[in-house]
């Protein structure tokens, strides 16, 4: 399948794996890249601009083929120092770049100084378009459907991907509640140039976290996420667990955020995800859970949904028109 997206990124098939906190490493980056896809290494997962380059090299030595890495932008008490990783990315001659979060012109206009393809992940048509403008190459839109932060709209991708391609001229990745080919063909027919998959890819068998969290994906169906941090006007949907449940509980009570800060630090997370606790902290996962039924490889989940999709196009849908 040629689209704007491949052609544009030099990939093999219109499917991105966006950035994912402590998932984005280089056995899951690397098998997506030499899976005919585009994989983003998670600049913020790696503790020091240097760790970057070195799994940015970790990650050379596993594909010879196009990958990039996600520079996420958001409020912090203690931020990150983004110039450095900036620094990092382009000095590693990274050459594609995944941002996302807030007010990224100082992180685009550096990236394209040097070069660097800049796809932006927004939630919303009005910050697509005004990431057009800054001049990023790509734009990735999030529905209310993705795991992570969907943003304050609570716009699905059904209408959200359509009204996307009404305004923006630059190719776009439809990211949201996609994992099979399905919902790459309905991606395609709503005007996107491909999809961006972040809870599927964690369902593989390279993904570099726990089996019980695998597991738990397959399990799963589409109501078992929840919507945190709603109260605080910076939603996430993460998986439906104890710790997302008392977050919830808290909020409700009208709780500020000082109070739940203890159960949702981010280092919960990552040991859960090396220990297997599903408990132990907040996880992302989206609504595509539901449609999650088993853990291949990556090669295989890829060359799945390429081939499901182009039947879905080319035999069913055309039987239809016909």
């Amino acid at each position: 399948m040629k689209t704007r997206f491949t052609e544009m990124f030099g990939v093999e098939h219109p499917i991105a794996q966006g950035g994912m906190m402590w998932v984005g490493k280089a056995e899951l980056v690397s098998a997506v890249a030499n899976a005919g896809a585009l994989g983003f290494l998670t600049a913020l997962t790696q503790p020091t601009p240097d760790a970057l380059t070195k799994e940015i090299a970790r990650c050379r030595d596993m594909t010879d083929k196009p990958f990039g890495v996600n520079l996420t932008i958001l409020p912090s008490i203690n931020p990150p120092p983004y110039a450095e990783y900036r620094a990092a990315i382009i000095k590693s001659g990274i050459k594609i770049v995944e941002t996302a979060g807030y007010k990224p012109q100082e992180h685009v206009d550096h990236f394209k100084q040097h070069g660097v393809k800049v796809i932006h992940k927004c939630t919303a048509v009005r910050h697509a378009i005004s990431a057009q403008k800054m001049g990023v190459d790509a734009i990735s839109i999030d529905g209310f459907e993705c795991a992570g932060h969907p943003g304050e709209d609570d716009i699905p991708g059904l209408i959200l991907v359509p009204a996307a391609a009404d305004k923006i001229s630059i190719p776009i990745l439809a990211s949201g509640g996609f994992g099979d080919g399905r919902g790459l063909a309905a991606a395609l027919a709503l005007g996107a140039d491909g999809i961006n998959m972040g809870t599927r890819f964690c369902a593989t068998k390279e993904a570099p976290i726990h089996e019980n969290f695998k597991q738990a994906m397959v399990e799963a169906d589409e109501r078992q996420t929840k919507l945190i941090f709603r109260t605080y006007r910076n939603t996430a949907r993460v998986a439906a667990n104890a710790i997302s449940e008392e977050v919830v509980k808290l909020e409700s009570e009208g709780k500020p955020f000082e109070d739940v800060a203890h159960l949702v630090k981010g280092n919960r997370g990552l040991e859960g995800y090396e220990t297997g606790d599903t408990d132990r902290g907040v996880w992302s996962a989206g609504m595509i859970q539901g449609l999650i039924h088993d853990v291949p490889t990556v090669s295989e989940l890829v060359e799945r949904i390429v081939e499901e999709a182009d039947s879905i196009i080319t035999e069913r849908l055309a039987e239809i028109a016909s």
